[in-house]
């Protein structure tokens, strides 16, 4: 499959991050529009507060451009859940038609892709999508619940606690940045088993997207300000640089960078950084938006990193299959090229 290219130059008109107590501490947690005050949210279950996070930025990212539901064509949205019900039900709630994605951690990449790309062929007008993941629903599925105190190895990531969604728009008034192109991922699997090693599990599937759009593109990583991958953290951002530069593609610490180890810089309790399909979002749909918006960065790629198992697969001692796609963005005030 070749890199789509979006003509149009579908836009992102609006956004909004919604985050738990612990994203209190990062140091980007200013660009993030509202907080939670525990995990529970007001809610019985861990799950149930996921949803109310991912309804909560669903209604800001509408209020924030005077939108009413009824105004949208189409609502794309996916999470770590067992049949992504946190989409699923906040899909009941809106009353949008819905599309429910799974690419795991890299569902915030899936939906914008497929959103400009409804927009970009004059499908649609205007496009809702996000993705959400809470810390100790994706614990208590996938490897322990967080009440039982289980020591983690160095290499295990933090699951962001947060919702990020944006709005995609055929209009061009108010854009926060242009969606140019997307490169949908091939599924990768570099043999890792263990669910505490994501990082390592999904470098194969990131290097593959990049080079295959970077190639596809006739670009190189000059042409971006940032290439930002989603939750690769310490482990996997590192192999990923090794695994192109064998491959030639030379990328360094100032422009390749990872929502993973951003999102918790400096904070002592998390070990080689964030998760989650929240953690590309909250990090892309507020501060490098944001970044775009003012005109401060031109151009980025970013590329959501997804590991595609399930707690039966892990059972049953299968490899964990990745996947990864990439968006690239552009600023509205430096221009289309």
């Amino acid at each position: 499959m070749k890199t789509w290219h979006f003509y149009s130059h579908p836009s992102i008109i609006s956004s909004a991050v919604a985050a738990g107590p612990f994203e209190k501490k990062s140091p980007y947690s200013a660009s993030f529009d509202t907080f939670f005050e525990d995990l529970y949210m007001g809610e019985k279950t861990f799950e149930k507060a996921q949803r109310k996070l991912m309804e909560t930025v669903s209604n800001k990212v509408l209020e924030k451009v005077n939108m009413k539901r009824e105004d949208v064509d189409c609502f794309i949205s996916g999470d770590l859940i067992n049949q992504i019900t946190p989409s699923s039900i906040t899909a009941r709630t809106l009353e949008i038609p819905y599309l429910g994605i799974f690419s795991a951690c890299a569902s915030s990449m899936e939906g914008l892709a497929l959103a400009a790309a409804l927009v970009d062929g004059g499908f649609t007008e205007y496009v809702l999508t996000g993705v959400s993941s809470h810390n100790a629903a994706t614990e208590k599925q996938f490897r322990y619940p967080t009440e039982y105190g289980g020591q983690k190895p160095p290499t295990a990531q933090w699951t962001v606690t947060a919702a990020g969604a944006v709005l995609v728009s055929g209009s061009r008034e108010n854009s926060m940045a242009y969606i140019e192109k997307a490169t949908i991922g091939r599924v990768q699997d570099i043999n890792v088993t263990d669910p505490f090693n994501m990082g390592a599990a999904m470098s194969l599937a990131a290097a593959d997207v990049i080079e295959r759009h970077l190639k596809q593109c006739g670009e190189t990583p000059e042409d971006y300000d940032y290439i930002i991958t989603g939750d690769l953290a310490e482990i996997g951002h590192a192999t990923v640089k090794d695994i192109l530069n064998k491959k030639h593609i030379h990328l360094t610490d100032e422009k390749f960078l990872d929502c993973g180890k951003l999102i918790y810089e400096g904070i002592e309790e998390v070990m080689a950084g964030g998760s989650g399909p929240a953690c590309s979002a909250a990090m892309v749909y507020s501060y490098f938006l944001n970044q775009l918006a003012s005109g401060a960065v031109s151009r980025i790629l970013v590329v959501a990193t997804g590991a595609l198992l399930s707690p039966l697969t892990f059972q049953q001692k299968e490899t964990i299959p990745c996947i990864a796609h990439a968006v690239s963005l552009i600023s509205p005030i430096k221009g289309v090229k």
